[in-house]
């Protein structure tokens, strides 16, 4: 009988290491176990009252919720019984959930760990059976403890044909509304073979390694780095209790193998140079024997002392960054995907060049349009946008190749470079194109930049708006004109005229995922952005001065 990949790897470590600890769960600072025995009977009573709800066949069944035990043994419960998971991201708006809930036909929704179910719940339909775990504080509709207690374990699993839609992943939207991106459970595996060969060849993970969850699980990448890894290893997986514990939560799990976007590894960076400062850790670096312990000790507090991979993805990190990470001995790899290819595509492996997102991985094939757009094929790609054919025509060529939006170029050994997004390219006035992530990705050098973009349509010149990291804002304006008139000139000299950057604008608010102005991955919505600050590009343009305050 032919099984759904996440269900298929999960009951063979409930069969074989039953007592093995398969999920970890700090809850007010104390950590709570469950074995593949345990989850497994939970997971079957789940998958039980499910399809006592009397769903039609391959129903939608969404999650909302953090990162958390119970997330992971509701994914594989949607999975044993037969339906369709569609997770959503913790932190979206009413509106969104709504908009998503609708498009998808979810028929029911797992409501777990959260921060603001109470403004989230308006965007649940009347029409959608609410599933609440009161594990975590949330009583609403079903309550799931309850519920299970009713149930008898399910012995008898459905079969799942391995091209059959498993999963709908909502991308979370640089750009306009969310899509729905259809997943069979052969795409899983196919990933999950490449992944484990990955590993094998770069740093093999020890037999049953620690994993460590905290990015988003409706993510592609910790979805395949946690849950799909998990299960096909058979993992113990700890979960991130808050933010407020991360780096507490992450000293103590010290898991075999760590991802975090470029922000991660600034803010981990800010963190050290506050408690030692980089004059001073440049001098220790150069005592060989106290160069060893600091390396040592930087490793353990950050939680990576038996981290085989440390990966970096999901946006442009600076090369300097990478350099900084080499000079304390960690050596961070960067990938590249997206959640349309499963995210797999490019990656630096067993050689590392910084800069670059590496080489093709096995069994992709990669091509470039006459524009330099990146186009992938192979078999992990999606089935899809869902319930959007004409959206799904447009992303793929006759051939069958994804159309990344991404465009790149390769250097004479194979290694990618991005160089920038098709749709970020913009003219200003003078009717020059410019690509504006090779001048952010320059400009995020300088550490008193939290975040970046440029822009420049109206105006002869492009102008960069700026958000200021915690370091900057802690400066006094002349020492923030002065950093970045710095940065700005640095990135200039080698600049063709009509990309030189001709304003700095500091902006008064962060953007965030709250006000809307980034992703629920930490990356800026440039079209949002845009549409607030597109009127004031002129007049910021001609102030005199190179750095101007919103």
């Amino acid at each position: 009988m032919e099984q759904n990949t996440l269900v298929k790897d999960f009951l063979k470590w409930e069969k074989e290491t039953p007592d093995h600890i398969f999920l970890k769960q700090p809850v007010d600072s104390i950590w709570h176990d469950w074995s593949f025995r345990q989850a497994g009977d939970e997971i079957r009573r789940m998958a039980s009252g499910l399809q006592s709800l009397n769903l039609p066949p391959r129903s939608n069944i969404a999650i909302l919720s953090k990162n958390c035990a119970h997330w992971l043994m509701a994914d594989l419960a949607i999975f044993m019984a037969g339906y369709v998971s569609v997770p959503l991201y913790a932190n979206i708006t009413a509106h969104s959930i709504q908009q998503i809930l609708e498009h998808s036909g979810t028929a029911a929704i797992f409501v777990g760990k959260l921060d603001d179910y109470a403004h989230q719940k308006a965007g649940i339909p009347a029409n959608v059976k609410t599933l609440s775990f009161d594990y975590y504080g949330i009583k609403d509709g079903i309550c799931v403890s309850d519920w299970i207690a009713q149930q008898q374990p399910m012995q008898e699993i459905p079969s799942w044909k391995s091209e059959e839609l498993m999963t709908i992943m909502y991308t979370s939207g640089t750009t306009g509304t969310p899509k729905g991106v259809m997943f069979h459970s052969a795409a899983f595996d196919h990933t999950a073979d490449v992944i484990i060969d990955y590993l094998r060849r770069v740093n093999p993970l020890p037999s049953h390694p620690e994993l460590f969850s905290y990015l988003p699980l409706c993510h592609i990448a910790e979805r395949n780095l946690t849950e799909l890894l998990g299960c096909r290893l058979g993992a113990s997986i700890s979960f991130v209790e808050s933010l407020e514990t991360f780096p507490r939560d992450l000293a103590h799990v010290q898991p075999h193998l760590f991802f975090g976007v470029p922000r991660i590894w600034a803010r981990f960076q800010e963190k050290i140079l506050e408690k030692l400062p980089q004059k001073r850790l440049d001098l220790l670096l150069k005592i060989p024997v106290i160069s060893s312990i600091i390396k040592k000790t930087l490793t353990k507090k950050l939680g990576l002392s038996r981290a085989l991979i440390k990966a970096t993805a999901a946006a442009p990190i600076p090369k300097s960054l990478l350099e900084w990470y080499q000079s304390i001995g960690i050596t961070l790899r960067e990938i590249y995907g997206m959640t349309e290819q499963c995210a797999l595509s490019h990656a630096n492996q067993e050689e590392v060049r910084f800069g670059t997102v590496g080489k093709s991985l096995p069994k992709v094939e990669t091509i470039f349009s006459p524009d330099d757009e990146i186009q992938t094929r192979h078999k992990a790609l999606m089935m899809g946008y869902y319930k959007e054919p004409a959206l799904t025509a447009e992303v793929f060529t006759p051939e069958g190749f994804l159309k990344t939006g991404d465009c790149g170029k390769l250097d004479k050994d194979g290694f990618l470079t991005i160089t920038g997004r098709v749709k970020d390219i913009f003219k200003t006035d003078k009717g020059k194109y410019v690509s504006p992530s090779p001048i952010e990705m320059r400009l995020h050098k300088n550490a008193d930049i939290e975040q970046v973009c440029v822009v420049g349509m109206g105006i002869p010149q492009p102008i960069a708006l700026i958000v200021l990291s915690a370091a900057g804002k802690a400066k006094s304006k002349e020492e923030i004109i002065k950093s970045l008139t710095a940065s700005v000139a640095e990135v200039n000299a080698p600049s063709e005229d009509y990309e030189k950057l001709k304003k700095a604008v500091i902006m008064k608010t962060d953007w965030s995922i709250a006000n809307g102005l980034m992703t629920p991955t930490m990356k800026v919505k440039r079209n949002e952005v845009e549409k607030i600050h597109l009127p004031k590009y002129p007049t910021w343009y001609g102030y005199e001065g190179l750095v101007v305050w919103e």
